[in-house]
């Protein structure tokens, strides 16, 4: 089993937090996990990414260059990061943000309106959890109660009620892929 994965968007979109929680199921699942954050010199606003690999083997590099999937929160990481996807790979992509459809047809492709579920939901902040909910219904890479766990030792005690909004939005972006 490999999950290789990009998750890219602006600073302040949770994107680094997505893969944490990616990277912590996975070690919580005794999995091998990598985990490479990337951001611009202005957290906030300016351009972050992050790759996380999920393998039952050893992991030899952090170094993605053709990952199998890819989650883009905004236009500009799909303009940089969709000609990178592997032939056969999945573009999650958020489109409350993004209009425009994929160039490729040789990936899948996953609408997720994160944005949009997350203001129903009554936070902006948890897009990334709808868009990352998705994910993990699609790829089956690690198990939607572990990255629970992972989220409840993240955020830690006295976090109780952002915890829950994250596990609803979570909820919600799995239900676009399973119904």
């Amino acid at each position: 089993m490999l999950d290789e994965i990009i998750i890219a968007g602006f600073g302040g979109q949770g994107i680094l937090l997505m893969g944490r929680l990616i990277a912590h199921a996975g070690m919580l699942e005794g999995k091998h996990v990598a985990w490479m954050p990337s951001y611009g010199p202005e957290m906030r606003g300016g351009t972050a990414n992050c790759t996380v690999i999920i393998s039952s083997e050893e992991v030899a590099s952090p170094v993605v260059p053709n990952p199998l999937s890819l989650i883009a929160m905004n236009l500009p990481s799909l303009d940089k990061f969709e000609p990178l996807v592997e032939k056969g790979g999945t573009i999650i992509v958020n489109q409350s943000l993004i209009s425009r459809n994929i160039y490729r047809d040789d990936v899948e492709v996953v609408k997720v309106p994160a944005n949009d579920i997350a203001n129903e939901l009554g936070n902006l902040r948890v897009a990334n959890m709808v868009a990352l909910g998705s994910y993990i219904a699609k790829s089956k890479s690690v198990k939607m109660q572990t990255v629970f766990e992972a989220l409840e030792q993240t955020l830690g005690k006295g976090s109780e009620k952002i915890i829950e909004l994250n596990k609803e939005a979570l909820k919600r972006g799995e239900k676009i892929i399973i119904g």
